[in-house]
């Protein structure tokens, strides 16, 4: 594998000299700050280039930006509204100006409205680490008592319902707009910008885009820009639903291994390919990782590992990041179905033999704690994690002699 660190630009609190030290071999980050539906220019790509070669003393750093994460799909193109056509223009220019700079990798998301959500952006372990979590009953309270969503009520269980009605009850006014803030924090740009009437205006957006209508664009979608990525040699890969199960009454189609493989098949191209979340796909106990790791590996261009630990067997239920190493996902197996699959690349003489892989999110332990990073992003956690995952990689790569 490929030791990837996702980077939010020079603003990170992690810098490029911590990345060094961390062992990553390359670097995943975005042009946060480019409004999405522009392009990104060669001369703003080459800037972040540039940050990522140098050290803080100026010396340089041997790192290159060596996948994209994520370059925007707007909400236009995904409802088909508005400028959408224009969108997927300067989508595709943007691809050919990364490409032109040396970037083969493109991970992105078709997930309406929320790029990810959570309830809890610093949930205690009994250790005194913290770490990210989906609380569905704290959620089911956010949906139908904060936001006040039409129909909410009739999308949970009794008694989920009953249950966050009680704890809505319970709640000052300052849990509530602590929640509702963990909430939108998933959405696209800075949080502070979305109030609860912007979340209603988004929703009531996509009221006629069912599963099938969401389907349908995103395949109109990957018809127009997977033909232009092959032909570059560009890789695109498309990221998970985070979590992967219906929430705010939004369609969901990149949650299950059928969706991948119906996304797969619609274009059918090397470049039209999948980004492997183990923790987005885990959170589901229906998703089996290293079986479609092994089924599917083919086409992934892009791997985050990281563990969940599911509070339950619902197929919708509460969650909490766990250690990379804990959880209910076999990372060993995953690992190793990663490796099967980098042999076969090998064997096949493909370019891509080496799968880019970054420790995905982490838990905020020793010195994260207070530093005010990017929630699920620590150094020290995410270091954690890596080292963790390389120990994996090393020991299954080992040849032991008798």
């Amino acid at each position: 594998m490929r030791h990837t660190w996702r980077w939010f630009g020079p603003n990170d609190r992690v810098s490029i000299d911590d990345m060094m030290q961390a062992g990553v071999q390359g670097v995943v980050t975005a042009l946060h700050h480019i409004p999405t539906g522009t392009v990104w220019s060669p001369e703003e790509i080459a800037k972040r280039q540039a940050v990522i070669a140098a050290m803080k003393d100026g010396a340089p750093s041997g790192l290159k930006w060596e996948v994209v994460e994520s370059l925007p799909v707007s909400e236009a193109i995904k409802t088909q509204t508005g400028d959408w056509r224009a969108h997927i223009d300067n989508w595709i220019a943007s691809m050919r100006n990364l490409r032109a700079a040396g970037i083969e990798v493109i991970c992105y998301n078709f997930m309406p409205v929320l790029d990810w959500t959570r309830t809890d952006l610093a949930w205690r372990r009994p250790n005194g680490a913290t770490c990210m979590r989906f609380d569905f009953t704290d959620f089911a309270a956010f949906d139908i008592h904060i936001l006040n969503r039409k129909g909410a009520a009739e999308d949970f269980p009794e008694d989920i319902r009953d249950e966050a009605a009680r704890r809505f009850a319970a709640m000052d006014d300052a849990r509530k707009e602590q929640l509702a803030g963990n909430v939108v924090f998933g959405l696209p740009g800075a949080a502070e910008r979305f109030s609860m009437e912007d979340v209603r205006a988004l929703l009531e957006s996509y009221a006629p885009v069912t599963d099938a209508v969401l389907r349908r664009h995103f395949h109109d979608f990957l018809e127009q820009v997977a033909p232009v990525a092959q032909e570059i040699g560009m890789r695109l890969c498309c990221h998970p639903d985070d979590p992967p199960f219906g929430l705010l009454g939004l369609p969901r189609i990149m949650s299950t291994e059928a969706d991948f493989a119906e996304r797969s098949a619609a274009v059918d191209l090397a470049a039209n390919g999948i980004t492997l979340c183990s923790g987005s796909l885990g959170a589901r106990p229906d998703n089996d990782l290293p079986g479609m790791m092994d089924r599917l590996g083919d086409r992934v261009h892009f791997l985050h590992l990281r563990n969940v630990r599911r509070e339950g067997d619902a197929i919708r239920g509460s969650f909490f990041e766990d250690e990379h190493l804990g959880g209910q996902t076999d990372m060993v197996a995953l690992v190793a179905a990663v490796l099967r699959e980098e042999a076969r690349r090998r064997d096949a003489g493909r370019a891509d033999a080496a799968i880019p892989m970054r420790p995905d999110h982490g838990q905020d332990i020793l010195d994260d704690i207070g530093r005010g990073g990017q929630p699920g992003y620590p150094a020290i956690g995410r270091l954690k994690g890596l080292a963790e995952l390389r120990g994996v990689e090393t020991a299954l790569n080992h040849s032991v002699s008798a």
